[in-house]
């Protein structure tokens, strides 16, 4: 059953070797360009054949045990609800210590973060493998897939947060592989994948999803250490479940059950998994690090159209679009004065003119318009800069703030000391000149420095050269 096209030579970023014992593209138990992942593990795999459910499984958090366990039935008679009555599903916040004793590789302090990210075949990307370091620029001519390569990596965010997959793809037919053929029944679909790097070492997610005739994912795949975690399979394509097998050890080696096909397994793994045996606590530890490194993605697409005109004061989270950079200024000028002291400064590096400080003013209609100060001279509205200085000080607040005042999903139960935080910018550079981008890429680098935000971004040719002259920046060029 081909999906998803005939097979093409890798493209690998630099210092990233293939891994075809592991890589669904190069995988032998699943025929290249085939979007269904093996449901059969390997024998290499600790999870063999046979074994029945295990029992009792339990939640994490009463609340999101209540919302998961209403939208999808897993019973053993493998019914579910119809598509149509499942709300949006909510993803087990992190709880506590589950991971089984460290061992000597174990690393207490890493926090989980994703350093490589796998495009099988996605849009026009083929068997694409790229390394993700705490500041990576991708670059390359227009249609190069710089931005559908940001695109995969939240569409993995987003399924880690709970939205279902036709949220996440909406339009999931145009990313499917120009060369693909349609099986006997008329099925196509796309693969992609990532590895998060944290306390249990390196562990690979892999996902392969139908586009048509009807979007489902059809497989997926969750590997540590060599040993295949999480594996679920089409086996009814009639039902709107998937097949899934985890690792259990102890008495049962394995556990079957099935599993919605428009959400991700790996996220409601803590809500089926005992974490009785070491066996399971070790599933558990590899799909919470996964669901934590993905969920701390915030894609941030400045618009300064949005930008300019007072908005009413409130919780002061950042939009994706910075709509509200007034309203968030208003909040970090009261709540946190030495970062808003700080984006002050900076402001002053990207804006035409002086700028001694950074300011909010109360209108008598309820509302708050941002200001730049000027010293002695008349402060100037935010409405009346342009576009390149709204955009570099939306970044710019983004990259100095942190997920504390940004609208994007956390895990709340997660220490802020083992957390991260990845911006997603697709047109980093998007109407800046010279000195904005290289005084963003300087402030990126600095931030970066102590580990709790990375930055993957998409630059034109301009910034590109700058950025491989700038150390601590990888850039992965997408023409060659």
């Amino acid at each position: 059953m081909d999906l998803t096209g005939g097979s093409a030579p890798a493209r690998t970023s630099k210092n990233i070797p293939s891994d075809p014992a592991s890589d669904p593209a190069s995988d032998p138990a699943s025929v290249p360009g085939t979007v269904p992942l093996p449901g059969a593990v390997p024998a290499s795999g600790a999870v063999p054949p046979a074994g029945p459910r295990v029992p009792g499984a339990r939640t994490s958090a009463a609340s999101a045990s209540a919302s998961v366990s209403a939208s999808v039935s897993v019973s053993g008679t493998g019914g579910s609800l119809p598509r149509t009555s499942r709300p949006r599903a909510s993803v087990p916040e992190a709880r506590g210590p589950v991971v089984p004793e460290a061992r000597s590789d174990d690393r207490p302090d890493a926090r989980p973060t994703v350093t490589e990210l796998r495009l099988s075949a996605f849009a026009g990307h083929r068997s694409a493998t790229h390394a993700l370091g705490p500041v990576t620029l991708f670059a390359g001519p227009s249609g190069s897939g710089k931005s559908t390569t940001l695109r995969a990596y939240e569409a993995l965010a987003r399924l880690c947060a709970g939205d279902p997959l036709d949220e996440v793809f909406p339009d999931a037919a145009d990313l499917i592989p120009e060369r693909a053929r349609p099986d006997a029944q008329g099925r196509r679909g796309f693969r992609i994948g990532c590895t998060v790097d944290g306390t249990r070492g390196p562990v690979r997610l892999d996902l392969a999803v139908q586009a048509e005739p009807r979007l489902r994912i059809v497989g997926e795949r969750l590997t540590a250490r060599g040993r295949v975690l999480l594996a679920t399979a089409l086996r009814d394509p009639g039902r709107s479940t998937v097949q899934a097998e985890w690792h259990t050890a102890g008495a049962t080696p394995v556990t079957r059950a099935p599993l919605p096909d428009d959400l991700l397994g790996t996220a409601l793994l803590p809500l089926r998994v005992a974490g009785k045996t070491p066996g399971q606590l070790e599933v558990l530890a590899a799909a919470e690090q996964v669901v934590v490194g993905l969920r701390s993605a915030f894609a941030c697409d400045p618009r300064p159209e949005r930008m300019r005109a007072p908005v009413p004061p409130g919780a002061g989270r950042l939009r994706r679009d910075c709509r509200n950079l007034a309203e968030v200024l208003h909040r970090t000028h009261t709540d946190c004065p030495r970062r808003h002291h700080r984006l002050a400064t900076v402001a002053g590096a990207g804006c035409a003119g002086t700028v001694t400080g950074l300011g909010v003013r109360e209108l008598p209609e309820g509302t708050v318009r941002a200001v730049l100060e000027r010293g002695g001279r008349p402060a100037t509205p935010l409405g009346r800069l342009g576009d390149g200085e709204l955009r570099y000080l939306a970044l710019a607040l983004t990259l100095l703030t942190g997920p504390g005042v940004l609208e994007m999903d956390r895990v709340a139960e997660v220490p802020d000391a083992m957390q991260s935080m990845t911006l997603l910018a697709d047109g980093l550079d998007r109407g800046l000149d010279p000195r904005q981008a290289g005084e963003l890429l300087r402030i990126a680098v600095e931030i970066a420095g102590d580990g709790h935000i990375r930055l993957a971004g998409a630059v034109g040719d301009r910034t590109a050269v700058e950025a491989r002259r700038t150390a601590g920046v990888t850039v992965v060029d997408l023409s060659a």
